[in-house]
């Protein structure tokens, strides 16, 4: 099932960190507990939503940030939408970000591959997460169509925010844009507020890989065609990251369910531009598909 609705630059960078809180905000319908998980490599900082009620049976929900994103780059987005649908969920700094440990290296070619099949199975044993519901942005969004197409049982559904499954010129216009940003405007600071001492790995590990000659040809559109589970595919009609050839490939590629839409007037960043529009999909998707 296909069903489309409407056919990452500066200015999306600058205001996706634009008075992005750090801590909790007050008012909200669930709250958060640590959850201790290491890696080999080092510590996961880890989070887990409790709902003030739960839905019992429900998939839990497991948040996947994106490219320079962190736990505190959510917002309130997982306290809300947990909530409003009585669902626990799972929101965590990958290694190398927010707060959990640094990595012991920059990211190579393979590193979406390497989060999808080895960090992220990982993080969901060492929390006890089965049968989640991936809602994954940008690079987590990727990250969880790769999950997904190399364990086809283990998702119960995938929430695919802005993914990329190949690379375009767009794509590398954005980076180049926010690279200049980086140089020239007050960026970094505002990227260390959410990393820390990591603020340069991060962000140069972002830039520099997908700008590299090497990941040019990076696609994993012959990869996803093992997902099965049913598949939210959303992307903003004015993302300056990607076009809507990344929804209409995603859509085409998978194997099961999938509904596509793109949303007018959104960028790169549809769940904090429009947060109620992207709670309200979600929830009428996750309704449809009895997930």
């Amino acid at each position: 099932m296909v069903s489309h609705q409407a056919p990452a630059s500066l200015a999306g960078v600058r205001g996706a960190l634009q008075n992005a809180p750090v801590s909790r905000p007050a008012h909200v319908r669930a709250t958060r507990q640590r959850v201790p998980i290491r890696l080999p490599e080092g510590r996961i900082e880890a989070l887990r939503i409790l709902p003030d009620e739960t839905r019992a049976g429900l998939p839990p929900i497991v948040f996947l940030h994106d490219a320079l994103g962190a736990v505190s780059l959510w917002r309130n987005l997982p306290e809300r939408l947990c909530g409003e649908l009585g669902r626990e969920g799972l929101v965590f700094d990958r290694l190398g970000f927010g707060r959990s440990d640094a990595r012991p290296a920059p990211p190579d070619q393979r590193y979406l591959e390497r989060e999808a099949t080895e960090r992220l199975p990982e993080v969901l044993r060492q929390a006890e997460v089965a049968s989640p519901v991936l809602f994954g942005h940008s690079d987590g969004a990727s990250i969880a169509l790769l999950f997904a197409a190399a364990f086809p049982e283990a998702p119960a559904a995938v929430v695919s925010i802005a993914a990329h499954v190949f690379i375009e010129d767009v794509t590398l216009a954005g980076i180049d844009r926010a690279a200049e940003a980086w140089s020239k405007t007050d960026l970094p600071v505002r990227l260390e507020r959410h990393h820390g001492e990591k603020t340069e790995s991060v962000f140069r590990g972002w830039s520099e890989t997908w700008r590299d000659p090497a990941f040019r040809h990076f696609s994993a559109v012959e990869t996803i065609r093992s997902v099965r589970c049913p598949v939210l595919v959303i992307q903003g009609e004015n993302d300056d990251y990607g076009t809507a050839a990344q929804v209409e490939s995603i859509a085409r590629a998978v194997s099961g369910p999938v509904r596509s839409l793109i949303l007018p007037a959104l960028g790169h960043f549809p769940h904090r531009e429009d947060p109620a529009r992207i709670l309200s999909e979600t929830e009428r998707f996750l309704s449809d598909f009895e997930v």
